[in-house]
């Protein structure tokens, strides 16, 4: 990377734009940056960190005070640097963020920070060549290009001794934390984390599984009645409960087929006998049921006849109907013939005697006339509209000219309303120019306020997790110590368990002996293993409330925390006091801004108003015109057609009502006509009926009609008497059915079946009962077998658990310098030891150069003092007295060479780690006064070999012998009004 052109303007103490011309400055490869303290020196190193990533280095970033307090405040302030980077030559320029002038009104308005990335020939590829305008975007294509962030730049190309001096003299810990900020070891400590975090998941998935395993236990030596001995292993314990489930089980099946095949042959015997008694009911029950069919004969055959004279009378009825229905028709047809003869003689009285053909003719004749006026009752039709649209015409022409006058005076008085709305509109507008301003504040303070009245709560939040925390770890020890107790008092009666368990002839599960002379005896109050196991239970329990607990506690404290570095110093009195004036000034700004819309509105509608006016003044003298030209037109049609209409009504009001009575004639006349042709066919159908009932009645058999019908039955008492010689059939047919099945069987035999019915309630107790307990054992037995299952399946699960569980907590307390580590050196430390032996590695070749033999770097990674931990040691080895010592015993000249050495080594192996990137551009910052002249030739031709390999090499510094050692220079020169910049080549 090499830097070209570097331009300031209105950055630090530069007022004015000054040009730094690197390419000018480094022809001979060392340029020297010199001037009073306070110039603007450091000032052009942070302009081309600022260029390259937007920030500066150290505690001047924090301060963010980048523009000059001397520069116009109308001056924008900028920093723009050209370099080349991996081949690609690109101009970056900066604004950062800074309060400047409004362009309107008084006071300052906020700058936003903005940047711009240009190409300066090719763009590389897959970049766009008008270059980029997102700062986000050109932080990544500067970060990618350079290959390394902005904090490894700032220690790689700008060197600052007194920082390595530091470096030197410090601790662990401070040295720790720069290097890991140069070479982003943050990826290690979180592989230290994640190690962590996977031995506590680890570890709690391991205590869920034991904690499932003991419950499985406790469910199987419930079900089974029996708990594992002491010294009985698992697998031991699982066969033998269910060997002893499945015996039970064998035992349990037997008794019940034993019990099942007594209860069928009680059932067998009374299932016989019942059959028995059930034919004889069947006999004595059919030889009644036949007595009482052929006691009602005689009815069954009148029902019988009476059935059949109705059937016949069916179709009598049936004709009947129907001449009762013509009959009806032809009375209708002779009343209508009345009406329409009535309805005739009120137009002419003359005809209503005539034959229906003449009827017909003089309707056609009339219909005709009636069609002949069709065309003139459309001509009256638009007479009588045009007579109406002509008294319209006359009121819209007298409106219209109202119009004309109304419009004409309205106009008159809008530009004076226009003038007065224009003026309320630019009032409105400047109040409400305030709104942002004034939003922003109160949004600021009403939350501080909210955090304000948040804290009191916070803070008996976060002292009551506190309490509860504490609470939960006392009930957490005293768990922990009821559980130790029951378990040391469940050892000392563990004989006593031992003893309960043993039985004469069975082996002793200690010494093996059959026998047992002298076994212990009970214990008052013993422990056994469930009341172990609840301990357990209980506390686990309390130590997942402890840990909750601890969890809710450190994070009330954390909010709590939270809200008073939010605070600050703001107290509530003031912050209400405040946010009421911000809240009433915004209110006030609102309601302003809420009006310039309506005044807005206002303005445009009185411009739209005098435009509509203008527009119907015009349409309104217009109206006149054409309605007067309408109204002379309309008076000529209607006098021109007045003669031929009156002609045409003769005796009627007019020609419509004379073609309406025309129609109204031909339609009675032919309404006369159809009633008489309708009453002659009635009059034939109703003798023809009459013909037809006769011969229905003969057909039947009936003497005449009346009789015929008398015979008739409704459907209900038909169907009702086919019910009856229905069901009287069925029942003589089963009854005789019946006792010609049993006919072996005598309706006197007598059946017992008290004795087999006791006989079978007895078998059918006792099968149940046997049932009950197979089922019992059979659950029993699935129950064990189940659990039995899953016993084993979880134990065979927990072992590889635990393997893992170990190996993988063995391995995080090695990555976090604990257990098996010998060095007690974590992950990170390690890491960072070895890239501080390769910084001391290449410091140590340029410390020898420049301390003539003397002095070289010597990493340690011993172990600090009271356990502190090791790898990160740096001493001096003195060749001359042959002692390692400390670096903070060098002198002042020494410690330059020896903190210069350390930036150079560490440039070197920073950039190796960065991809091996090329630094043709470095600066060197302060220092050299501390050098005695030998010791500065040996500094001056350390440097010489870094320009001979094609670098740059800026120093900065106040010592007067490096003006004439170094022609080439850079001064800054400090004024009243600011600083500036003079080249000498």
């Amino acid at each position: 990377m090499r830097l070209h052109v570097l331009e300031v303007a209105a950055f630090g103490p530069y007022p004015r734009r000054e040009t730094v011309d690197f390419d000018a400055l480094g022809i001979d490869g060392l340029f020297l940056l010199h001037g009073d303290t306070g110039a603007g020196k450091t000032t052009l190193l942070d302009a081309v960190a600022f260029a390259l990533f937007g920030k500066v280095p150290g505690a001047r970033n924090e301060a963010k005070r980048l523009r000059c307090d001397y520069a116009d405040p109308a001056d924008p302030t900028e920093v723009a640097l050209e370099l080349t980077v991996q081949g690609h030559r690109l101009r970056i320029a900066r604004t950062p963020e800074y309060q400047r002038p409004k362009t309107r009104g008084t006071g300052f308005t906020k700058q936003n920070a903005k940047a711009s990335l240009t190409w300066v020939g090719d763009a590389p590829s897959g970049q766009s060549p008008e270059g980029l305008s997102r700062i986000d975007e050109i932080a990544r294509t500067v970060e990618r290009l350079v290959g390394m962030t902005a904090e490894q730049f700032f220690q790689v190309v700008l060197l600052p001794q007194g920082e390595f001096a530091r470096f030197l003299r410090s601790d662990t810990d401070e040295r720790q934390k720069l290097l890991e900020k140069l070479f982003g070891t943050e990826r290690f400590g979180q592989i230290e984390a994640w190690f962590a975090n996977r031995r506590q998941d680890s570890w709690r998935k391991l205590e869920a599984r034991q904690q499932d395993t003991r419950a499985l236990v406790a469910r199987l030596a419930q079900a089974a009645g029996a708990d594992p001995g002491e010294e009985q292993s698992e697998q031991d314990w699982l066969a033998e409960v269910t060997a002893a489930a499945a015996a039970e089980l064998a035992g349990t099946v037997a008794a019940e087929q034993e019990a099942q095949a007594g209860r069928e042959r009680a059932d067998a015997v009374l299932g016989e006998r019942t059959a028995l008694a059930e034919r004889v009911r069947r006999v004595v029950r059919a030889r009644a049921e036949l007595a009482e069919v052929e006691a009602a004969a005689a009815d069954r055959a009148r029902w019988a006849e009476e059935l059949a004279q109705a059937r016949r009378a069916v179709p009598v009825q049936a004709a009947q109907r129907v001449l009762a229905r013509i009959e009806r028709e032809l009375a209708e047809a002779a009343e209508s013939a009345t009406g329409a003869r009535a309805g005739l003689a009120r137009f002419d009285e003359s005809i209503v005697d005539s034959e229906v053909d003449r009827l017909r003719e003089l309707a056609a004749g009339h219909r005709e006339s009636a069609g002949e006026l069709a065309g003139l009752v459309a001509e009256a039709g638009r007479q009588l509209a045009d007579r109406q649209r002509l008294v319209q015409v006359e009121t819209e022409a007298e409106q219209a000219r109202r119009q004309v006058k109304q419009h004409t005076e309205a106009l008159g008085t809008l530009p004076e309303r226009l003038r007065a709305a224009r003026t309320a509109l630019d009032a409105a507008r400047e109040a409400a120019a305030r709104l942002d301003g004034v939003a922003a504040r109160r949004a600021e303070l009403a939350a501080l306020r909210t955090d304000a009245r948040r804290l009191p709560a916070a803070a008996t939040a976060a002292e009551r997790a506190a309490d509860a925390h504490r609470q939960a770890v006392d009930e957490h020890q005293e768990a922990r110590d009821r559980r130790q107790l029951l378990r040391q008092r469940r050892l000392d009666g563990m004989a006593a368990e031992l003893a309960e368990g043993l039985r004469s002839g069975e082996s002793c599960p200690v010494c093996g002996g059959t026998e047992h002379p002298a076994p212990a005896g009970a214990v008052a109050d013993r422990v056994r293993a469930e009341d172990e196991r609840a301990a357990e239970v209980a506390e686990a329990r309390t130590a997942e409330r402890r840990d909750e607990t601890l969890r809710a506690a450190q994070q009330a404290a954390q909010e709590l925390a939270a809200l008073r570095e939010r605070l600050g110093d703001n107290e509530i009195d003031a912050l209400e006091t405040a946010f009421g004036a911000a809240e009433a000034e915004l209110r006030a700004a609102t309601a302003a801004k809420a009006t310039v819309g309506a005044k807005v509105g206002a303005v445009a509608e009185l411009e739209a108003e005098a435009e509509r006016l203008r527009e119907k003044l015009a349409a309104a003298e217009q109206q006149v015109a054409v309605l007067g030209a309408e109204q002379a037109t309309l008076t000529d049609t209607i006098d021109a057609r007045a003669d031929r209409l009156e002609v045409a009504r003769g005796e009627h009001p007019d020609v419509a009502a004379r073609r309406q009575h025309l129609l109204d004639f031909a339609a009675a006349v032919e309404t006369l006509a159809q009633a008489r042709g309708a009453l002659a066919e009635a009059r034939r159908r109703v003798a023809e009926q009459r013909r037809e009932l006769a011969e229905a009645v003969s057909a039947a058999g009936f003497a005449d009609v009346p009789t015929a019908l008398a015979a008739v039955r409704p459907e209900a008492k038909f169907a009702e008497v086919q019910r009856r010689l229905r069901e009287f059939d069925d029942r003589e047919a089963a009854a005789r059915s019946v006792l010609a099945e049993l006919a072996e069987v005598s309706p006197d035999t007598e059946v017992d079946l008290t004795e087999p019915r006791e006989a079978a309630r007895l078998a059918r107790q006792a099968a149940e009962a046997a049932v009950a307990r197979a089922r019992a054992a059979a659950d029993r037995k699935r129950q064990v077998d189940e659990l039995a299952g899953r016993l084993s399946h979880a134990l065979a699960e927990l072992a590889p658990v635990q393997a893992a569980h170990s190996e993988l907590a063995a391995l995080a307390d090695v990555v976090n310098g604990r257990g098996q580590n010998s060095r007690k050196m974590s992950l990170r430390s390690y890491v960072l030891a070895a890239r501080l032996e390769e910084v001391a590695e290449a410091a140590t070749h340029r410390l020898r150069r420049m301390s003539q033999g003397r002095y070289a770097f010597v990493h340690s990674d011993v172990a600090g003092p009271r356990g502190t931990r090791g790898g990160l040691g740096l001493d001096v080895l003195d060749e001359y007295s042959g002692q390692q010592r400390p670096a903070k015993t060098l002198s002042g000249g020494e410690s330059f060479l020896a903190s210069l050495s350390l930036a150079l080594g560490l440039a070197d192996v920073v950039a190796a780690e960065t991809g091996g990137a090329v630094l043709d551009t470095l600066f060197v910052d302060e220092g050299f006064g501390t050098l005695d002249a030998d010791t500065l030739d040996l500094v001056m031709d350390t440097l010489d070999e870094l320009r001979a390999g094609g670098r740059v090499v800026g120093l900065v510094s106040h010592v007067e012998e490096l003006r004439t050692r170094i022609p080439t220079r850079l001064r800054v020169r400090k004024a009243r009004t600011g600083s500036t910049l003079e080249i000498t080549v």
